[in-house]
């Protein structure tokens, strides 16, 4: 395995800047560490300022576009999804108790980023603040989940050196197995009907 990702890390490099916004736009944690911590041994070359470019943007313009759906659509999508009414009161909870600190730390919190940028439009928060808020978190998690990917890497390459692309590779199928149980889980509490 480490052969073949490193094969396609070196060959079709160009193209991980682009799957880098895309993945981002959607999530993006897992992806982003890993090839910060694979850009770490020198195996491959990343430009890691345009790494941290590509990965602060999708993540930015993901989270733009899910506020705005928020913004014009989001009633009318809570009130055909009881069971996502329900679990959006919590980020609603902390929108109302303190929205700066809320914008700024939500992709900070599993699970959290997909439907805070969704409840932060429904709550009308101006658009304009939200803008230059999510703008700076975005940066400040491009720049520290990919330095902490690099210094993972580095970390595994001194302590590890031989097993670091099967740990790697093992973080990341815990990390996707957390993944799809959490989407299952959604899935069911969204349609309880479908999951007896």
């Amino acid at each position: 395995m480490e052969d073949l990702l490193q094969d396609v890390l070196t060959n079709h490099i160009q193209w991980l800047y682009l799957v880098t916004v895309i993945w981002t736009f959607l999530e993006g944690e897992t992806f982003v560490i890993i090839v910060g911590a694979l850009a770490s041994s020198g195996q491959i070359e990343v430009d890691l300022r345009l790494f941290t470019l590509c990965a602060f943007l999708g993540s930015f313009a993901g989270d733009q576009l899910a506020f705005y759906i928020g913004r014009f659509f989001g009633p009318k999508l809570l009130d055909k999804r009881p069971a996502l009414k329900e679990k959006s009161q919590w980020a609603f909870q902390m929108i109302e108790k303190n929205k700066t600190i809320f914008i700024l730390s939500f992709r900070f919190i599993y699970g959290v980023r997909n439907a805070a940028p969704f409840a932060l439009g429904i709550a009308r928060v101006n658009p304009l603040y939200y803008f230059f808020l999510n703008m700076i978190a975005a940066m400040v998690w491009a720049v520290t989940f990919v330095t902490g990917g690099y210094l993972i890497g580095k970390t595994l390459e001194v302590w590890i050196q031989q097993y670091k692309f099967y740990i790697l590779g093992g973080v990341l199928l815990i990390f996707a197995a957390i993944y799809f149980y959490s989407r299952n889980k959604e899935a069911a509490l969204a349609n309880p009907e479908e999951s007896h």
